[in-house]
């Protein structure tokens, strides 16, 4: 296999295989591991999948596992069956997510949905999850089945506190929190602490909160980026989340302090069914001129403060070393 991540080279590419660098061996096996575990006999199946495997990302997830599991130079062989795991998970959850929010493209290529259809989107999903699920009892390890099913169900409640919003606009930053734990720093976590158990037990709480932080600092970058950056960079459109009705952390930061006039064209953007461009636009300026952005980087960078110290009991080592530079990598993300 030629590698992990197949995109242009770029200064944040390059930082992510120095992070990779001391697991890339087995991150290679990762991979084989997954197409192995979602191999069907049926056509539609290997279509999509081969779809699917065609569009992942930069191996994140997986790449904390297999970094936890190295904190003390004993990694145990199991660990590329628990990234494959997890990897799977996550690519159900967006395959999931791209379905409810009937997404078009993802990472600048088309999602399931709209390549195939909804039903096919919904079905997938829960392949990737049984699948994952089936290769996650070989490993015949309560403590890693009781982490990775817990994530499961917190995944699946995270996308019902964003379905159980009906009013965006009251959405606070206590309800955020709560909702990008579940639906993103959740599945962090349970990489970090089922690494951990693969060959650094002692270290489990530790990388378990050093996950949740990291989690939650890279959600709200990922918020800042839809705000800031346009498609060529996040591979999709600038402002999806309003697009979609979606109230992220900087706006509910400048929501009680706004203009009645600024008010007003928010309030508007949220009572339109299909918000124009231009209406979109105006409010991501509105944001931005309140210090919305500024705002939420603060918070992200806190969080990340919060995921290094969690490493501070932890020896240093290269494994380590590669966990505090995910971290930066992390807050100075650009997709």
């Amino acid at each position: 296999m030629s590698g992990v991540i197949a995109r242009p080279r770029s200064p944040m590419t390059d930082a992510l295989r120095g992070i990779q660098a001391p697991v890339m061996d087995r991150l290679e096996r990762v991979v084989e591991e997954m197409h192995r575990m979602i191999t069907s006999d049926l056509a539609m199946v290997e279509q999509v999948s081969a779809h699917l495997l065609g569009m992942r990302g930069k191996m994140f997830r997986p790449t904390l596992l297999l970094l936890a599991s190295d904190l003390e130079g004993k990694p145990e062989p199991r660990a590329v069956t628990l990234a494959a795991v997890i990897e799977l998970m996550h690519l159900a959850t967006l395959v999931h997510d791209d379905s409810v929010d009937h997404s078009a493209t993802r990472r600048g290529l088309p999602t399931v949905n709209s390549m195939f259809s909804h039903q096919v989107s919904v079905i997938m999903g829960d392949f990737l999850y049984s699948r994952a699920l089936r290769a996650l009892v070989t490993v015949r390890d309560f403590d890693v089945l009781r982490v990775i099913t817990d994530v499961s169900s917190e995944l699946s409640m995270g996308e019902m506190r964003q379905l159980a919003a009906i009013d965006a606009l009251s959405f606070g930053e206590d309800e955020y929190f709560l909702l990008i734990r579940a639906k993103t720093a959740s599945l962090l976590s349970a990489a970090c602490e089922s690494g951990a158990l693969c060959g650094a037990p002692r270290f489990r709480d530790a990388l378990a909160r050093y996950g949740d932080r990291l989690g939650m600092a890279f959600q709200i970058i990922d918020d800042i980026l839809d705000y800031t950056e346009d498609e060529s960079v996040t591979g999709k459109p600038s402002g999806n989340d309003l697009r979609e009705h979606k109230v992220t952390l900087p706006l509910i930061a400048v929501l009680p302090a706004l203009s009645a006039a600024a008010r007003r064209r928010v309030d508007q953007l949220f009572s339109d069914d299909q918000p124009s461009d231009e209406a979109i636009q105006d409010v991501m300026g509105i944001v931005a001129e309140a210090g919305g952005i500024d705002a939420a980087r603060r918070r992200g960078e806190q969080f990340a403060i919060e995921a290094e110290d969690a490493l501070a009991a932890v020896p240093p080592s290269p494994a380590r070393a590669a966990l505090v530079d995910a971290i930066a990598y992390v807050t100075d993300r650009r997709w």
